[in-house]
């Protein structure tokens, strides 16, 4: 008998169980907010998917693309200007073009410098020679970067500003050296 009881037990505790279950829905609600609340937190939601997300999502997209233009002036790509142009003409084809130019911007081309001597864009050259200018490259590297120019110019046509950094090294390399002026008597003077 007492094995009877208890499985009478069990069948009441299973079905208040499954009624209260059923009335669990009715005490339910959607959301936490309610009323004024609710419209509000909905307001800015709605105004963050229509202004906010598109935003980000055309800054993120511009900026993806642009990121292998930025990697070739990092590394002094010497084709970093028809990079750029590639970067453009991607955003402008949806992104197709972008795995193209990220790849470009990533390799050194070959053929480029055999035909000129070097894989470094002219900015490299000139950015050295402004170093060189100003006193702030070592006297081995103004030679190094002698020569390198020197082999450059050797090949073909140089721009006008390359020639110019190379009238501007050789005319350092014949120059005095420059002594520093010690900080005592440059304060005394």
């Amino acid at each position: 008998m007492h094995a009877q009881v208890r499985r009478q037990v069990t069948r009441t505790g299973r079905t208040l169980a499954a009624l209260a279950a059923l009335a669990a829905p009715a005490l339910a609600q959607a959301s936490f907010l309610s009323g004024d609340a609710l419209d509000a937190a909905a307001n800015f939601i709605s105004w963050v998917v229509i202004v906010i997300v598109p935003v980000i999502a055309i800054a993120a997209f511009w900026y993806v693309h642009v990121l292998p233009e930025k990697i070739a002036k990092k590394r002094d790509h010497p084709q970093k200007d028809s990079i750029h142009v590639l970067c453009l003409l991607s955003l402008f084809f949806g992104g197709m073009l972008w795995p193209f130019a990220w790849l470009w911007a990533y390799t050194r081309p070959v053929a480029y410098r055999v035909a000129y001597g070097t894989d470094k864009h002219d900015d490299h050259y000139l950015g050295l020679a402004e170093k060189a200018r100003a006193g702030a490259l070592p006297v081995e590297e103004i030679s190094h970067l002698r020569a390198e120019l020197a082999a450059i110019a050797s090949r073909g046509p140089v721009s006008a500003e390359l020639k110019r950094a190379i009238e501007d090294l050789d005319a350092l390399a014949h120059a005095p050296p420059v002594r520093a002026i010690p900080a005592a008597t440059a304060r005394e003077a």
